[in-house]
């Protein structure tokens, strides 16, 4: 049975603002039970959760915002983005939430790298985390394949190439990223433009970039804390993602001992929208596991 998607205008008036170092970050938070932390990617935003919404806050409490830069967040102009800063947007949104145990990620695509740092704190002792999930994302910078337009805004024209990025563009990358059969439809490339343009967006598109050399910098340090294994965690990927599909997960497998993972066929970067049916079932499955008697948890 097919998940009930929530329409991008219902899903802005069910969010609420916070100020994080002097700047209005977006959030949406709901249900009861463990906290589980969804961690979106890039370009886009918190919408992207929004077929997994109610069926995860049935069991959960969940707890999402648009990053600095993103969706109905502040997106200031001179501003130096870091995925570590976005780890410590995470950590003040959950002291702001009074979340004070151990929390479940569930993250995607830019939203893994920030997931990535947080597991590196947790193992420094500055950050909980009970498990992790990653949906399709550069894990390894050796097997992130750019795409042209990563490329240019990288490069010394990236001002430029972000002030002439358009929805026709967006569309242009979108049709190569997802799967065949699963491509979003006008109206949802409508919705995720409209949460790229909000707020001048494509002006800062350019410093979001950053991130893809800051994976290199922290590349062992995240490693070595993925390595480590007392922290569950489960790869759920869409196999035909140019960018992060089969062939990082046959990376995923050499590098990280007794290594969880998921291919889903025919799927490519998206598979939270491309196939949410499908990721919540694998999604449950791993977390049955962890509830399960014969399972000792490493977050008591």
């Amino acid at each position: 049975m097919p998940l009930a998607e929530i329409p991008l205008s219902v899903w802005r008036t069910r969010g609420q603002n916070f100020l994080f170092r002097g700047q209005t970050i977006r959030y949406w938070v709901a249900g009861q039970g463990e906290p589980l932390l969804l961690i979106h990617g890039f370009p886009t935003a918190s919408w992207d959760w929004h077929y997994l919404w109610q069926p995860l806050t049935q069991r959960y409490r969940v707890i999402a915002c648009d990053m600095l830069g993103f969706g109905d967040s502040s997106k200031p102009q001179d501003h130096d983005y870091r995925l570590l800063e976005q780890a410590d947007l995470q950590q003040a949104l959950l002291e702001h939430l009074r979340v004070e145990q151990a929390v479940h990620v569930l993250a995607h695509d830019y939203g893994d790298s920030v997931a990535q740092e947080l597991l590196a704190r947790h193992y420094e002792g500055t950050f909980a985390m009970a498990s992790c999930v990653f949906l399709n994302g550069g894990l390894f910078p050796e097997t992130h394949r750019k795409l042209l337009v990563q490329k240019l805004l990288l490069s010394p024209l990236g001002w430029l190439v972000g002030r002439m990025f358009s929805r026709e563009r967006l569309v242009k990358s979108f049709t190569q990223i997802f799967g065949p059969d699963t491509r979003p439809s006008e109206s949802e490339l409508d919705d995720f433009w409209s949460l790229i343009e909000t707020n001048q967006g494509p002006r800062i598109i350019h410093r979001l970039i950053n991130y893809i050399p800051e994976r290199i910098v922290q590349r062992d340090r995240w490693l070595a804390a993925m390595r480590r294994g007392d922290v569950p965690m489960r790869v759920i990927d869409g196999a035909v993602d140019p960018i992060s599909g089969a062939h990082m997960v046959e990376r995923y497998r050499e590098l990280i001992p007794n290594a969880d993972t998921v291919l889903l066929q025919g799927i490519g970067h998206y598979p939270q929208t491309e196939a949410p049916v499908l990721v919540l079932q694998h999604y449950l499955s791993f977390r049955a596991a962890l509830d399960a008697p014969s399972r000792v948890l490493a977050c008591s």
